[in-house]
């Protein structure tokens, strides 16, 4: 493989994997607390407590459900982060994000050679939320809690 053509799959790779996440704080954040004990929800519970705006994407992909559950995961991992034991999901969505791979021709000596161009229409899964403290013992109506997607197999 030559220099060149690593360098761009290289590039490619690196754009690919790139995920992030923001937050704007809202109240006052508590003692971090394991991802594992925050439950997303559709709305509020009585008596929930904000504690920041939180957006997340996904790596690049295909649009596929597992980009959708890792934008949602790394909600989770925000909101844990800031101590909220949830998160009020407000919207997942999609960001088209197209990767063009190229790879020039040249020549050397009487050898030269051919290009290859392709474009690869990729997107990034959003999810936006707010990082909540629900007080112990506070009753939560299940209606307004999200499943935990089924684990893969």
């Amino acid at each position: 493989m030559s220099f060149r053509l690593a360098a761009v799959l290289l590039a490619v790779l690196l754009v690919a994997g790139c995920a992030s996440s923001s937050k704007v704080m809202l109240g006052q954040a508590r003692a971090p607390i394991d991802p594992a004990q925050v439950q997303v929800y559709r709305t509020p519970p009585a008596g929930a407590q904000e504690i920041a705006q939180l957006e997340s994407t996904s790596a690049v992909g295909f649009g596929t459900q597992g980009q959708t559950d890792a934008a949602i995961a790394r909600l989770k991992r925000e909101a844990a982060a800031l101590g909220a034991n949830g998160v009020v999901l407000l919207g997942v969505g999609s960001n088209g994000s197209p990767v063009g791979m190229s790879v020039g021709a040249g020549s050397y000596g009487s050898h030269s050679g051919g290009g290859l161009s392709m474009g690869i229409p990729t997107t990034q899964r959003q999810a936006a939320g707010v990082a909540i403290y629900v007080p112990p013992g506070t009753p939560v109506d299940p209606s307004i809690v999200v499943p935990e997607p089924a684990p893969k197999k």
